[in-house]
């Protein structure tokens, strides 16, 4: 599972990508920077999962709390932890996750927003998800329904489309991102990635996986 699976597909679409949404504001006030729950390592559960590798390392959160997405450049080398800051919004029983654009430069790059004049400083990256026992799926924004709600002046915000991309910007305060959050269902029908958790340490999990793949060669 690779950065865009996670943060792109379903997460922050925008990773590289030609469709994006952000908005200039977090939802609310009360934002957590740790969901206890996320703490442990996840791998891939969708249904593209290889087949060649069917624990494919999608995370992992450790006991801080500190969100790491795995990459492996080398199939049989050692995975690559990225550190990307995550927050956290509860509201009225649904659970969202929001990333600010400008904590991504190192990570991965991030165009400046397209279409406003002048460009914020930063905006933010929303996703939902629905954890329940070990498994999590996370839906990303469904950018096109988004720029419709702005085309129909349910929303205030701006969209920059061309033949194969469209980036859509939604305007509001703190207060105002949450109603909007509250009032119209923004997000993609199925879930752009789904993960479960394992239990077991990155080190044993490694351990396992040197020893499986050992056994499989020739």
């Amino acid at each position: 599972m690779n950065l865009k699976l996670v943060l792109g597909s379903c997460l922050l679409l925008a990773l590289g990508a030609c469709t994006e949404t952000r908005f200039e504001s977090p939802p609310g006030d009360r934002i957590e920077a740790c969901d206890a729950r996320w703490k442990g390592l996840w791998v891939d559960a969708s249904e593209s999962a290889s087949k060649d590798e069917p624990d494919e390392l999608a995370f992992l959160v450790d006991s801080e709390c500190q969100f790491q997405m795995i990459e492996r450049p080398e199939k049989d080398g050692p995975p690559k932890l990225i550190h990307i800051p995550l927050n956290f919004v509860h509201d009225h029983g649904k659970d969202y996750l929001v990333v600010a654009d400008n904590q991504l430069s190192g990570v991965v790059k991030v165009e400046p927003v397209h279409g406003v004049d002048p460009v914020p400083e930063k905006s933010f990256y929303l996703a939902r998800y629905e954890l329940k026992g070990g498994r999590m799926k996370i839906y990303s924004i469904d950018s096109t329904r988004v720029a419709h709600r702005i085309l129909d002046k349910d929303l205030d915000g701006t969209i920059d489309s061309g033949k194969n991309d469209l980036h859509v910007y939604v305007k509001g305060d703190r207060a105002r991102i949450l109603e909007i959050l509250r009032k119209y269902d923004l997000f993609e029908a199925k879930p752009g990635a789904e993960v479960r958790k394992i239990p077991l340490s990155l080190e044993d999990y490694e351990h396992k996986r040197t020893a499986r793949r050992k056994a499989a060669k020739p």
